[in-house]
């Protein structure tokens, strides 16, 4: 890890958009190693129930829960999460009813004296839940896992057009103490493409009802690449959320993939996304609006106030990365709820059954709505470690590593290495005999230097986003 007297690359340098043009290719955004899509539902030879057993021997460290709430009122025809559209207020009672057995279910394999560290609410839209429900799922956790540290840090995706006073009191009420705002874009005419009516005043509404109810931390979601965008028009969005004074901001690049959720297809037909060269500008804009107003470039689409405990997690080499994305709480294991959740041990990946129907029938069974998953090798270990060392230091120690990984970090791993020369010709590295080290001008392709050391990924396979 960066120790905090190594000054880390400054995020004031100019991009080369040449560069990043040359390297934008498809890969994963390594919220897990391996990703994703190597989890298989081969459960029962991967023994993945016994991974929560082996999870919970004497002296097991802290834990975090999720917890997905899929309900949407209307679909944004962007979204590539895993939702459910309904009007039906009752739905939100019904599936908590479910989640409480889903909970009671794993919390008998656990021990639930475990700290809790970190809560997360995801989505879908968690304030389409009611204040009330809101209030009975926080004294469930309560009930269940009992532990909560203190400063645990709980946090809530919120859609500002789903949100009243009473929802932001009943979060505060049950611990919540940070959020995480979708904006997406506040153009007019990008919200009519995308389906997502969303007036600014929702904003600064939402922005005034949390800091006046403690959330100590705010973040605000901003997608690039949507249709009828522009450079101009993304940047105006920028100065928007800007005026809100956001404590994190992550701005994510639109992932086209029609095949996976067809409601994007749309865009198809009616011909409206920007092309690679808009996209990029929109970009570059960002990150030059953004550092010049003093945020930090935590990594990836991530930004940050200097005093922000992202920031200063990433200054300290304390940062971790799990499936919300970046994350200054790491050694947790995580526990997840609700469906096509994913929950992590130190070996294991457990993701649940992805439609509520599926998901209810195991729960009526008595079991865990386990879909698939992954018992990672000694061999995935020691690469998950290189590529969460790359993606939250920018930076590999081989001294460090060796001692860490219980291998030869320099002979083993000398092929991946060996590949980095090109991207050490092109500024994006700096190589030593002792270290490999992602310059500022590289950090936005932290994906393609992690890539140089995932073996799970095939030539010209199109499953990811593109890495810009």
């Amino acid at each position: 890890m960066i120790t905090p007297h190594e000054p880390l690359p400054s995020p004031a340098v100019s991009l080369d958009l040449d560069l990043i043009r040359k390297h934008s290719i498809p890969g994963p955004r390594y919220t897990s190693y391996p990703p994703a899509t190597k989890f298989t539902a081969d459960q029962e030879s991967y023994e993945l129930e016994d991974a929560i057993d082996e999870d919970n021997r004497a002296g097991s460290g802290p834990i975090s829960l999720y917890f997905h709430l899929p309900f949407c009122e209307t679909r944004c025809w962007f979204c590539g999460c895993n939702t459910v559209i309904t009007k039906r207020r009752a739905s939100a009672g019904e599936y908590l009813d479910d989640l409480a057995r889903e909970m009671r279910l794993t919390a008998a394999r656990m021990d639930t004296s475990r700290p809790v560290t970190q809560i997360h609410f995801g989505g879908g839209t968690p304030t389409f839940f009611p204040p009330e429900e809101l209030r009975r799922l926080g004294a469930l956790i309560s009930e269940i896992f009992p532990n909560r540290e203190d400063g645990c840090e709980f946090s809530v995706e919120i859609d500002p057009r789903r949100l009243t006073l009473e929802h932001v009191e009943a979060l505060r009420d049950i611990g919540a103490n940070r959020a995480s705002l979708g904006v997406q874009d506040t153009n007019p005419r990008v919200q009519l493409a995308i389906h997502r009516h969303q007036p600014h005043y929702m904003n600064e509404r939402a922005f005034a009802w949390l800091r006046a109810n403690g959330f100590r931390s705010i973040n605000v979601d901003l997608i690039f690449g949507l249709p009828l965008q522009t450079p101009e028009t993304f940047t105006k969005t920028i100065d928007d959320v800007l005026g809100l004074d956001p404590d994190r901001l992550s701005v994510f690049s639109y992932a086209h993939v029609p095949w996976i959720k067809p409601a994007q297809k749309i865009f198809d037909d009616r011909e409206q996304l920007p092309d690679a060269e808009q996209k990029l500008a929109m970009f570059a804009a960002a990150h030059v609006k953004l550092t010049g107003a003093g945020y930090i470039d935590v990594g990836l689409d991530h930004f940050a106030k200097p005093g922000d405990e992202l920031a200063i997690a990433l200054r300290q080499g304390t940062l971790h990365r799990n499936f919300q994305g970046y994350s200054t709480r790491g050694g947790a294991s995580l526990y997840s709820f609700g469906v096509s959740s994913i929950s992590s041990t130190g070996d294991s990946y457990r993701q649940n059954l992805k439609t509520l129907e599926e998901w209810r029938a195991a729960l009526d069974a008595g079991r865990l709505p386990t879909e698939r998953g992954l018992r990672l090798s000694d061999e995935d270990l020691r690469r998950r470690e290189i590529i969460m060392r790359l993606m939250c230091d920018r930076r590999l120690d081989f001294d460090a590593l060796t001692r860490s990984l219980r291998v030869d970090f320099r002979k083993r791993y000398a092929a991946e290495i060996a590949s980095l020369a090109d991207l050490e010709a092109d500024g994006i590295v700096v190589c030593t005999p002792d270290t490999v080290t992602v310059t500022a001008l590289g950090a936005p392709l932290l994906r393609v230097v992690a890539m140089r050391f995932d073996p799970t990924l095939t030539a010209g396979a199109t499953q990811h986003s593109r890495t810009i």
